[in-house]
């Protein structure tokens, strides 16, 4: 199987308002609501995928030839890659129903643990949507990060326990989703947290607590201050909010903030094994990849997630052997370009 193949295949299942593009770049699916698009024009995932093109990288095969060291340690668990699935949840109404929540995460969970890497699982009004995030993570010995919503104090404490029964490693919130339209005035009742409302969450879950949602530098130290583990530098794919400035826009000075504190990711747009090198050179420890992924169950099932997988590991390798990076500890901007030239800039 290839990409082009998983591409093939999902166009035959996965609408109707996804159209599994060429290139993932917010363009088609617009302001489709359900479904992969926003609840705005959808400008700010747009913005995500051009940031990415508009980085330019340094080609230097001057350097010794070696094999790229992509491992990544991931509080506590060596993975192959540093990248990640994102969280999608409800892909039954988002994505078409030829896959229910169950199937999906059945599939997403175990294939990407065999490929050497964790899945981040979604979350939904549904209880079901958590439950079978948990089960399929639990079947895998815990290898995966449920992701629950900004949800009111007696749901969390719900959720909180099936994190629990999954044995994870990490569990993540993404904090942006109080801006999804399911997720407002209804029930159970979700929405934005105080530093201490925040901090009280981070303790009951009783795991390291990723923060997924960050996209300034003062919301990353409330993040710190509330005791996270790890940030996601993150607008919710573009979904929630128009007129935000990309991930890429955002992430060098978060981390410059942030840094060594804390483990850093980004989501948003990274479509390519070049799109995560340049995420890692801005001071990122790790991607999450969201939407492709969905693509790849739809299209693939378990052996699409596997392509796809070594698909975006065999572009980072390529890219940081062209520029003489032997290790991602090496990674940094000085592997980015930076226009000296006034006529460039």
């Amino acid at each position: 199987m290839t990409f082009q193949d998983i591409l093939t295949n999902a166009r035959t299942c996965i609408g109707p308002y996804c159209k599994a593009c060429p290139v993932c770049n917010g363009k088609a699916c617009g302001a489709t609501m359900p479904g992969p698009g926003a609840k705005g024009v959808g400008d700010t995932a747009i913005r995500n995928y051009d940031a990415w093109r508009r980085i330019r990288i340094n080609l230097d095969t001057i350097s010794e030839n070696v094999k790229p060291d992509t491992s990544l340690d991931f509080f506590g668990h060596t993975v192959k890659y540093p990248f990640f699935a994102g969280p999608v949840g409800a892909v039954k109404l988002h994505y078409g129903d030829s896959l229910d929540d169950v199937g999906y995460n059945d599939i997403l969970v175990s294939a990407c643990a065999d490929a050497g890497i964790a899945a981040f699982t979604g979350d939904g009004v549904n209880p079901a949507v958590m439950e079978a995030a948990c089960a399929a993570i639990a079947a895998k010995g815990g290898f995966g990060v449920p992701t629950v919503k900004p949800w009111d104090v007696e749901t969390l404490k719900e959720k909180f326990a099936l994190v629990a029964s999954s044995g994870c490693f990490a569990v993540a919130m993404d904090i942006d989703a109080a801006g999804l339209p399911f997720l407002q005035n209804l029930q159970p009742p979700a929405g934005s947290k105080t530093v201490e409302e925040l901090a009280d969450i981070v303790r009951a879950a009783g795991k390291p607590f990723i923060v997924k949602g960050i996209m300034t530098v003062d919301a990353a130290k409330k993040a710190l201050a509330a005791g996270a583990a790890g940030i996601v530098v993150s607008n919710h794919g573009g979904r929630v909010l128009d007129q935000c400035p990309a991930t890429a826009e955002v992430l060098y000075e978060i981390a410059q903030a942030v840094g060594g504190s804390m483990k850093i990711f980004v989501d948003g747009g990274i479509r390519s094994g070049v799109d995560v090198f340049k995420a890692l050179c801005l001071g990122a420890d790790g991607v999450l990849i969201a939407r492709p992924y969905v693509t790849a169950v739809y299209g693939g099932g378990a052996e699409g997630v596997a392509v796809y997988t070594e698909k975006i590991g065999a572009e980072l390798i390529d890219t940081m052997k062209m520029c003489g990076a032997a290790s991602l500890a090496d990674l940094s901007e000085k592997y980015l370009f930076k226009p000296s030239n006034p006529f460039l800039a």
